[in-house]
């Protein structure tokens, strides 16, 4: 089977869970005997065609406009019109495609023109939704555009995939899209490939970061106010003064970055707080191996990767009861809930894990074997693969396959 794929992120272009999950999909697709052609913008480096494994080439096609923060939504467009004629290059290369998958909205007129002018199947994979990221709030027109194109792309897509049983709620209930075109096939991760941190670089990393007698408390994603790392922020206080020993590291970039920081600054806690910015895939891992807890107090969170990646490291969790986190994360056995938006929960849950380490690290233990046995990609390759020879039963049903 030939697959063509429709990404707006592919390393090292990686802005999210988007990224990674693609990253990690398409190399176990390729182990399973599925050929694997991404078609993504070139945006940040990367050569032109790579062939990342046997059976898996990706081909990046450079940007037609520039992007600014401002027109997301006419750069998106503008550079679906050179995707889509990659792809079209491509099939009439290679002798065509069996099936078309698209992620996200950023590929929507790609997918679907495709899908008309190959006349194959269109899986698509829904990450996350417009109204969840606005929290309900579509009140401009970039957003309204926005989620009118998610509604039009699960509306031309054969099969739907959505990453939690939460999302699926949402196409459901927001797009109408009818139950038995969905497969809820959940994110993955890898096991760390390397060996852990040798006790002296381990203490030489983290004095970049704390003192040797300082718990570390530590967040990663994009800050973003859907992340939610404003409540961390204000949970803060009340934590150090029950445990002052403590630096919170928050690594990551966006456009909350200087609000977060005005605010730490405005509570006291500036100093204890670590804004790493941008950090390479090492560092982030190291930091997981190091941190006591890791925290992601989500108000949004269609799956929430980085809990999982936290849990292949073995490193404890506390997450926001929303979203995905809550279908993966088990209070008490795998891992600490909190009410979203709270901060006297999320401040209990963080000294609970920090006073507990013993119960703490039963937690963590927990954790990764639920990483091993259900959250690899083997499995979830399997699992798409299920889904696009449904699409294909399908399509051969249709005026097109027949």
């Amino acid at each position: 089977m030939r697959i063509l794929l429709l990404s707006w992120e592919f390393p090292p272009h990686v802005a999210g869970g988007l990224g990674k999950h693609v990253a990690d999909l398409v190399p176990a697709l390729a182990a399973q005997g599925i050929e694997v052609h991404v078609v993504t913008p070139l945006l940040r480096g990367g050569a032109d065609v790579e062939t990342i494994c046997p059976g898996a080439t990706v081909h990046r096609v450079p940007p037609t406009i520039e992007q600014t923060d401002q027109n997301i939504v006419h750069f998106s467009q503008a550079n679906n019109n050179s995707l889509e004629r990659k792809g079209h290059a491509l099939s009439l290369e290679l002798g065509g495609f069996d099936l078309i998958h698209g992620h996200d909205w950023l590929v929507a007129y790609s997918s679907i023109a495709l899908k008309y002018a190959l006349k194959r199947p269109l899986v698509v994979t829904v990450h996350s939704m417009e109204r969840g990221r606005m929290q309900g709030e579509l009140t401009n027109e970039q957003s309204l555009a926005i989620n009118g194109t998610e509604w039009w792309l699960t509306y031309e897509a054969w099969r739907v995939i959505t990453v939690s049983k939460y999302m699926a709620q949402q196409v459901q209930a927001f797009f109408g899209v009818p139950p038995d075109k969905l497969d809820v096939i959940y994110n993955g991760v890898n096991l760390p490939g390397r060996q852990p941190l040798t006790d002296a670089d381990r203490a030489a990393f983290r004095a970049q970061y704390a003192k040797p007698d300082e718990k570390i408390v530590y967040h990663v994603g994009r800050l973003v106010h859907e992340k939610g790392v404003q409540v961390l922020v204000d949970a803060a206080p009340q934590i150090m003064r029950d445990l002052p020993g403590i630096k919170f590291v928050i690594a990551g970039t966006g456009p909350m970055i200087d609000s977060l920081c005005r605010q730490a600054q405005t509570l006291g806690v500036a100093d204890r707080f670590v804004f790493t910015g941008f950090i390479s895939d090492e560092v982030r891992d190291k930091l997981y191996e190091i941190a006591d807890v890791a925290v992601f107090p989500s108000l949004y969170e269609p799956f929430g990767i980085v809990a999982l990646e936290a849990m292949a490291y073995n490193c404890p969790v506390v997450v926001a009861q929303t979203g995905g986190l809550a279908e993966f994360v088990r209070p008490h056995e795998n891992g600490i809930m909190v009410y979203p938006g709270d901060a006297n929960s999320l401040a209990w849950g963080i000294l609970h894990t920090l006073h507990y380490p013993h119960w703490a690290g039963m937690r963590a233990a927990n954790a990764l074997q639920d990483v091993k046995n259900v959250y690899n990609w083997e499995q979830i390759a399997a699992q798409t693969i299920e889904t696009y020879r449904r699409s294909q039963a399908g399509w051969r049903q249709s005026a097109w396959g027949r």
